[in-house]
């Protein structure tokens, strides 16, 4: 009888593995889809004209450094009397930029450096108390007079640095094929702002080339994409037919979109009267480039590429009719993002086999 007992136990036990096994596997999905989906929600945000954020202040007020608290935007009396600069960061054709000093924590002070470009000055200004939200570089204070501005301090910089940032030892975890897409899906995330603002639909007019796109956002400690320079988003406005033209001299290269460049040959001289407007759609016809410098030369980033093929050759269709909207290379990108990490989590699930 012994015998017999320990026959039938031996017969049951491989029967009992492989359900044990689909059990694990089960609840290894399970778990999966879980935290696909918890990992993922962050990436969803309201997209309407208006964008609620429980991290923002109302209007007209600000917090940053762990202070819980709104304060108003600073003064003229504030930022002559509290702000202290320390020193010159970087100079553009309309503003310097100061390192300075507010209540013991680093900020950015920039003051207007050519006085014919007050008006360019002033609507950055406009565009910057307008817009604040988690896209757009936060505002401190202002001084009208003084054509002064205050925004909050980010020690990575512009994404000009994004490369060498990501081969200092601190940073080097996050050059992933992974990281590099969030980036690009934040820098599509401020151009569907900005095309369905509370304003209207804004074009991001300084991007004539690469480097110029990437010096007007900037990289934030936890990698993030912030807009920084909003002094040339001129609007758009169909029903009043209403387009834009990106500056008043003769744009050229591939960077640029087709509409963008002189359509009447070399045999015609540049006339900026003649110069046809354009709209947003210049925008989406330069996504797929600075999505290239974003996804880099790291392991993964040609198979993030296939994947965004598509999409990227809709981008760079001539009729700017048919090029797709940033919301809808918004949704690719995140679709491709919960595509691709879905792949690379299965083989670890399979080994649990």
């Amino acid at each position: 009888m012994e015998k017999k007992s320990h026959f039938v136990r031996r017969e049951l036990l491989p029967r009992e593995v492989p359900s044990i096994s689909l059990a694990l596997l089960l609840v290894a999905v399970l778990l999966l889809n879980a935290f696909l989906y918890l990992y993922l929600n962050k990436f969803s945000s309201s997209l309407g004209r208006v964008e609620a954020d429980s991290g923002l202040c109302p209007f007209g007020h600000f917090k940053f450094g762990g202070v819980k608290n709104c304060s108003p935007w600073l003064s003229c009396e504030a930022i002559n009397r509290e702000v202290r600069k320390l020193k010159c960061v970087g100079e553009g054709a309309v503003k310097k930029v100061f390192l300075s000093e507010w209540k013991e924590k680093k900020v950015v002070l920039s003051q207007l450096t050519n006085s014919g470009l007050k008006e360019d000055f002033l609507h950055g200004l406009k565009m910057l108390k307008a817009l604040q939200s988690k896209h757009v570089v936060r505002l401190l204070g202002y001084c009208e007079q003084q054509f002064t501005i205050l925004t909050e301090y980010h020690p990575l910089g512009s994404l000009r640095g994004l490369n060498e940032t990501l081969h200092i030892p601190k940073y080097k975890a996050m050059n992933t094929w992974h990281r590099r897409l969030m980036l690009a899906i934040d820098y599509v995330s401020v151009i569907q702002y900005l095309h369905s603002s509370p304003l209207g639909t804004l074009v991001m007019c300084d991007s004539n080339d690469l480097d110029k796109v990437l010096s007007q956002y900037l990289l934030t400690s936890d990698f993030h994409v912030l807009v920084n320079d909003l002094d040339a988003l001129p609007l758009v406005n169909r029903s009043a037919g209403r387009l834009v033209k990106c500056g008043h001299r003769e744009l050229q290269g591939e960077f640029v979109a087709p509409e963008q460049r002189w359509p009447y040959g070399e045999d015609v001289p540049f006339d900026d009267d003649l110069m046809p407007p354009y709209d947003e759609k210049t925008d989406i016809w330069k996504i797929p480039d600075v999505s290239n410098f974003f996804l880099g030369h790291v392991e993964g980033s040609d198979i993030v590429r296939l994947h965004l093929f598509d999409i990227h050759a809709a981008c760079k269709r001539k009729d700017p009719a048919e090029r797709p909207s940033a919301q809808e290379v918004l949704d690719t990108y995140r679709k491709v993002l919960t595509l691709l990490i879905r792949e690379a989590a299965m083989p670890s699930t399979r080994e649990m086999l």
